[in-house]
């Protein structure tokens, strides 16, 4: 078999490599259009699925999935997001401290499901392959596993909104997750009135996407490809492919 036979036999569809792109492209954290419809177990089956076939570093697959329905249970998970959200907006200082105050961060009670994604560091015994030397490993694999929990989820219309600003060891006592569990990610998930076309961070001024070319280094930290003619025709066709996002599409 030829390499171009073999190609042809593995690669995606036209249609569905646009599909891929287009969930990653509009996917958005999600803060304030949840809508109360509650997500059938077909459609919440097939984003787990999804998260559960992330990649791990020694097949190890650390993740749980922590589901939350309970309306007692989100009160107080949101209940300590305040706490640590008036901490947080301590941190900023005058007019970037009044846009924090002003941003919704959190759709803890308004999504019908709240998902706790955790990380067992102890799942494949004290010695991993791929985590001798990077022991953080485990951590990222999981993370991995959001992602795609993320992209199935907007692929299904579903809304993520991934809360941050939560005191860990509290999150941990709410849950009674074990000790040696860690907390990766706490998400809001649901379906939504809408998508908005833009990062809410972004359109609130609160930060810019980096242009990607600006974001390449060559052989070495710093390295601009010491002139070499590959090196200006990835960039080109970067500068031209992140143009075309701003069609909503990766070209």
């Amino acid at each position: 078999m030829t390499s171009q036979s073999v190609r042809e036999e593995t690669d995606f569809s036209e249609e569905q490599r646009a599909g891929l792109y287009h969930a990653i492209v509009n996917r958005r954290d999600v803060r304030g259009q949840f809508v109360a419809d509650p997500v059938p177990d077909a459609v919440l089956a097939r984003v787990l699925t999804a998260a559960h076939f992330a990649p791990s570093v020694g097949f190890m697959q650390p993740w749980s999935f922590l589901l939350i329905s309970d309306p007692a249970v989100k009160a107080r998970v949101h209940e300590d997001f305040t706490a640590a959200n008036a901490e947080a907006a301590a941190m900023f200082e005058d007019d970037r401290q009044a846009t924090y105050r002003r941003l919704k961060l959190e759709g803890i009670r308004e999504a019908p499901l709240n998902l706790c994604v955790t990380c067992d560091r102890d799942r494949a015994g004290p010695v991993v392959l791929g985590r001798t030397h990077m022991p953080t490993m485990d951590l990222y694999s999981t993370v991995c596993a959001v992602q795609n929990l993320w992209l199935a989820a907007r692929a299904e219309g579903l809304g993520v909104g991934w809360v941050s600003i939560l005191h860990p060891d509290r999150l941990r006592d709410v849950l009674e997750i074990p000790e040696r569990v860690v907390p990766v990610a706490y998400l809001c998930l649901g379906y939504v009135s809408h998508f908005n076309t833009k990062p809410d961070l972004e359109t609130a001024g609160w930060r810019a996407r980096l242009p990607l070319e600006d974001l390449l280094h060559f052989d070495r930290w710093g390295g601009d490809g010491d002139g070499r003619a590959e090196a200006a025709s990835l960039r080109d066709a970067v500068r031209k492919s992140m143009a075309g996002v701003r069609n909503g599409v990766i070209s």
